[in-house]
Order: structure tokens, then C-alpha cells, then sequence
């Protein structure tokens, strides 16, 4: 679903009261599932808190923030303690899980330190502050063989579910192009004026607008058409309400396979309509206005005219964005084969992006190594 943040944080709360009504009954466990909030500076921190405190098999312990007026407020919210140092966090056994939402720049450090704890991680995006870190942070998340997922929350809605299985099927013949794109009006609005500034300080956040909004379309295009073979960009400042901080780009993408791709994100965009694009010899898809409309040659009452209704149905758990987080606490909890985002590919993503952001600063491809 493509929401502007402030709709999410407002949407949050009743999504998750939605959700709990809703989620089947061995989700909802008598065996606790004890987890530590590691940072809450991230804009979405405050629905995914509200999620955890929702879902009753789930309690949360200790929250710890280097901010420690917004540690005491998110501890108080979810009946949990501040954690007077990362210690007690890392040495307490009884915490099988922690959620990182720190700014982006404190990731490295406290992702190893969690993995080598033991601990199983949901780490907002992106990983890391560039490839190098973030592939750290992922060897080192594999070594320690504890679970992991990120906040790329696109792969559960069920018009990319099945597109997937479309493209597996053959049934857009030999794609040829594809284009994604992720807008919102953020900075028209100024969401980022306040608490959440540091999301528009590329030092600290890792990207602006572009990489923000964009690693979240750049994981759904890896994961339909697989890796990238090169990459180039046009990222600029529209309005300049942030400083030294990027509100809108483009990116081209040569994928191994031949497919040619335009990715599209910012925070200066009044509509987003076409989110989703592919084309192919023998198909064709669009999703406009959050429908999707498909036509294949080798899918009879394929109809480019009228929305496409037969999609899977949609994986049980919490609504729209937050059904990964079920997803990650449901594998905590036991349930296997469920769709985790690997740190692998979260690297990846962020060392794709760095490259679109060194393609657009020196007027050149470059290539994904």
C-alpha cells in the first residue's frame, strides 16, 4: 500500500486492534515471546509499539533509547522498564528478540552487539549507513544464526504476491521494461520539522527522500526480476525545506537479465497513482490507484480494462504494513518457512542505493558488484 507517514502513524492503532481480532488462533500462543526496544527514534516506531503492546503474546521488557526522555515515554506507553544500560539487555536470557528503530547511523553497532547476544532482530531500514557496513552487519547477523527481517513491508500485499507468481509462470513472456515509484508530500507538509529532523539529515539517516522511500520499491523490483547489473540517477532538492538533503530522484536499472527499469521516490509529490509497471512480449501489468490490471496472452479473462480480483489471499496476521512484523514474531515464536527478509538482501539493497546516489553524483553508471 502506498500511505504518506503521517497516514500510517495515524492508521496504526486501529490496524493493530483490527489485527488482533483477526489473527488465527496459533498465532496467539499462551508461551510468551519477551522482546527489548533497542532505540525509537524512527517515524513508524510508534505504530510498531503500539503493535507489540496489541499483540498478547508478546512482552515487551525494557525499551532503551540514548534519548533518555524518549525511552521513559515509550517504556511508560507499552507497561515496560527503561533499560538502564544495553548490557541489561544483551545479558538478559530471558529476551529472545530486540527491535531496532534507533537513527539509521547507530545501526552498526548495536546490530553486532545484539548478534553476538544471541538475539533475533527486526531492524528498520536501511540496514546500515552504505554497502560496507551493512554487509558487516549482515555476515555477522549469519554467523550468529539468529533471525532476522527489515522494515520492507511491500512483499505481503497480495497484488505483488501475485505478480510473482506471474512472472514465475512465464506469463509476461520477455519483460522488457519496468518502473516503480514510492511518493509522498512529506516535505510539502514538513513531517520531518520536528521529533523525526534526523530523517532528513543524510548523515545520520543514511539517504534522503530518494533512498527513503525508494529502498522500499528497489526491494519489490529485486525480488520480481532479480540482481542488478548497473545503475544511474538524477536525486535533487524541489523545495529545499531541508538542507543538504535530497526531496526527489530517478533511477535507472540494468538488471542482469536484460530488463531495463526506471525507479521513481520523494517527499515533494501531491499524487503517487501508477506505483507498479511491467512489460512484457506476452503481458502486461499496472497497479493505478492501488488496483491492479493485468493482461497475458496465456491467462484467459486477463483484461486490461477492469481490475484484476483473483489474488491470493492475503497472509493472516496484522494489516498492510505491519503483517511482516507478525511474520518476524511468528518465526520467533516457532512457525517456520515464514517470508523474512534475509540481512543479505538488506545489505544488498543499500549498497544498490549508494550506488544510485554515487551515479547521480558523478553523471555516470555504475556498476553492482
Amino acid at each position: 500500500m502506498n500511505l504518506a507517514r503521517r497516514d500510517f502513524i495515524k492508521k496504526a492503532a486501529a490496524t493493530t486492534l483490527a489485527a488482533a481480532a483477526s489473527r488465527p488462533l496459533w498465532a496467539q500462543s499462551s508461551q510468551k515471546i519477551t522482546v527489548a526496544i533497542v532505540g525509537a527514534a524512527h517515524i513508524h516506531a510508534p505504530g510498531y509499539l503500539n503493535f507489540l503492546h496489541s499483540r498478547k503474546d508478546v512482552v515487551i521488557k525494557y525499551v532503551w533509547d540514548h534519548d533518555a526522555a524518549r525511552a521513559e515515554r515509550w517504556a511508560k506507553s507499552t507497561d515496560a522498564q527503561v533499560a538502564p544500560d544495553l548490557k541489561s539487555i544483551w545479558n538478559d536470557a530471558d529476551i529472545r528478540a530486540v527491535f531496532i528503530l534507533s537513527e539509521t547511523n547507530l545501526h552498526h553497532d548495536l546490530v553486532i552487539a545484539a548478534a553476538k547476544a544471541g538475539k533475533d532482530l527486526f531492524v528498520e531500514k536501511p540496514l546500515g549507513v552504505g554497502g560496507a557496513e551493512s554487509r558487516e552487519m549482515a555476515a555477522a547477523i549469519e554467523e550468529a544464526k539468529v533471525l532476522f527481517t527489515t522494515g520492507y513491508f511491500m512483499r505481503s500485499d497480495p497484488k505483488h504476491l501475485f505478480l510473482k507468481e506471474e512472472i514465475a509462470a512465464g506469463h509476461f513472456g520477455k519483460i522488457s521494461r519496468v518502473q516503480a515509484s514510492l511518493c509522498h508530500g512529506g516535505a510539502l507538509s514538513g513531517i520531518f520539522d520536528g521529533e523525526y529532523r534526523w530523517m532528513a539529515e543524510p548523515k545520520i539517516a543514511g539517504v534522503g527522500a530518494f533512498g527513503d522511500l525508494g529502498t522500499h520499491k528497489l526491494d519489490i523490483l529485486l525480488w520480481l526480476f532479480g540482481d542488478i547489473e548497473a545503475v544511474t540517477g538524477e536525486i535533487h532538492s524541489v523545495i529545499q525545506r531541508y538542507p543538504d538533503c535530497d526531496e526527489s530522484g530517478q533511477a535507472l536499472l540494468r538488471f542482469r537479465n536484460g530488463i531495463s527499469g526506471v525507479l521513481a521516490a520523494g517527499w515533494v509529490d501531491i499524487a503517487d497513482p501508477i506505483t507498479l509497471l511491467i512489460s512484457g512480449t506476452e503481458g502486461y501489468a499496472v497497479i493505478y490507484q492501488d488496483q491492479l490490471y493485468y493482461q497475458s496472452k496465456k491467462v484467459a479473462g486477463s483484461d486490461l480494462h477492469k481490475p484484476w480480483a483473483a489474488l491470493p489471499p492475503e497472509p493472516a496476521g496484522a494489516g498492510g504494513h505491519l503483517r511482516p512484523l507478525d511474520q518476524f514474531l511468528n518465526a520467533v515464536g516457532g512457525s517456520k518457512n515464514e517470508p523474512l527478509v534475509t540481512a543479505s538482501e538488506a545489505a544488498v539493497r543499500v549498497a544498490v542505493m549508494e550506488a544510485i546516489y554515487e551515479g547521480a553524483r558523478e553523471r555516470k553508471w555504475v556498476g553492482i558488484g
